[in-house]
């Protein structure tokens, strides 16, 4: 078992410092002095995902008197650890797989078809009587096929006895029909709202909401996280000089966005493109606030539909003398002509998420896609845990799975990327750090 606590400094100590993406780091001694490491003869073992200690076994070997009457506490650890339940409907089936990859678990079996007339059924393969549930399903395009779903495995887990059940929204499909602009108009944002809670959900967990008072339609807690530091993690590994950078808003409605991500690069200046739209999905660029001339400008975005407004306000960048330009976005719908829009030479890259699928035939040289696995599968953990959630964004921490290290003094990443089809990672070693590079959608 485990010798007593006490202080051991070493050589470095591991520090995570990114929240969201697959990057680490280690931290010089001086910033740790008061550490402490504990030594055990035997490596830790790992049940189901969690980190436990290694069970007493062999001859010699007796429980302390304090654990005498509790005989049976294997199979209560691992009774315990089936406590959590994740289950992945269609519409993003590789992200629910890379979560849960990263938390050491098998995705839940469940029965997903359609029948000839569109209907759908759902079925779950196995007990969730007690079980904390998450349900990944964006409502992503086809958003009413995939909204539907969503609400029918709530509906199963419900019936089924589940504890807890909490849908996991990577993106909140009608979240734009948040308010009425005209006379006469629906609501649609709270409407779904009211659909999921009323079909027995006890909580969501939804990423980059297009508004933040979408919290406020759901009479449920709702844990709202941010795509944002993936990205800002990713751009920091590129060699842009910080006194080149520029972030760029699209619109007037996405400033605190952008004015949020230039502060954490390095504060860089902030540029504004003002549009006026005459109609759905049509938008038209007016005028450009800011300096961009000879600078690297990267334009921020929640989501990407048609591309018609990032596109154009590239096209104002050029012509006023930016070198560069990055688009970065959480959520890729990619409405159709978005591909062609994005693809058409005015963006250096374009950086996305996986939150929302994006096909092979829809590719491009400049595309990215960074993961947000990582990102919500440490969430999952936390809201399972009674854990905080608005700390990991307060604290730089990287999300390393939690049964990825057998010492905390090695780097050890698992399942290799090159060996996990799911993962479209390559890993890059540079001195004491160990970072997942750049995931091209290629």
């Amino acid at each position: 078992m485990a010798s007593l606590l006490h202080p051991t400094p070493s050589p470095t100590s591991f520090f995570p410092i990114n929240p969201s993406s697959s990057r680490y780091r280690f931290a010089s001694p001086s910033r740790h002095q008061n550490a402490v490491r504990c030594n055990v003869v035997e490596p830790l073992k790992f049940e189901n995902g969690r980190p436990g200690m290694p069970l007493l076994s062999g001859p010699g070997m007796v429980l302390p008197n304090m654990l005498a009457p509790r005989m049976n506490l294997e199979n209560a650890m691992n009774k315990n650890d089936t406590r959590l339940r994740i289950f992945s409907g269609t519409a993003n089936p590789a992200l629910s797989q890379e979560i849960a990859c990263y938390m050491g678990l098998e995705l839940g079996k469940i029965k997903i078809k359609r029948f000839a007339d569109g209907e759908i059924y759902v079925q779950l393969q196995e007990s969730v009587r007690g079980c904390d549930v998450f349900l990944v399903q964006p409502t992503c395009p086809p958003a009413n096929e995939n909204l539907m779903e969503l609400l029918i495995m709530i509906d199963a887990c419900r019936r089924a006895s589940a504890k807890n059940i909490t849908a996991v929204i990577p993106y909140f499909g009608y979240a734009r029909a948040d308010r009425k602009t005209q006379g006469r108009e629906s609501i649609a944002a709270k409407l779904v709202a009211n659909l999921i809670t009323e079909a027995g959900a006890n909580r969501v967990l939804a990423c980059d909401l297009h508004s933040g008072q979408s919290m406020g339609y759901f009479d449920i807690p709702v844990d709202h996280v941010y795509g944002q530091p993936v990205i800002l993690d990713y751009l920091a590994s590129k060699t842009i000089c910080s006194d080149d950078l520029v972030v760029v808003s699209p619109d007037v409605g996405g400033v605190a966005r952008a004015r949020a991500f230039a502060k954490k690069l390095s504060d860089a200046p902030l540029a504004i493109v003002d549009k006026r739209r005459h109609g759905h999905n049509v938008a038209e660029v007016m005028n450009l606030i800011g300096d961009v001339k000879g600078k690297v400008a990267v334009m921020v975005d929640d989501m990407i539909d048609t591309a018609g407004t990032i596109s154009k306000g590239a096209a104002l960048l050029h012509q006023e003398g930016a070198r560069e330009v990055y688009a970065c976005t959480t959520h890729a719908v990619f409405s159709p002509p978005a591909i062609e829009r994005l693809s058409s030479g005015l963006f250096q890259e374009v950086i996305i998420t996986n939150t929302i699928p994006v096909s092979e035939r829809n590719y491009f040289p400049q595309l990215t896609i960074l993961s947000v696995a990582n990102l919500l599968g440490e969430t999952i953990w936390r809201v399972h845990d009674d854990c905080s959630v608005s700390s990991i964004f307060q604290v730089a921490t990287n999300l390393i799975p939690p049964w990825a290290l057998t010492d905390l003094s090695k780097m050890v990443v698992w399942p290799p990327p090159s060996e996990h089809p799911l993962l479209r990672h390559k890993l890059h070693h540079q001195g004491m750090r160990c970072s997942v590079g750049k995931p091209k959608a290629l």
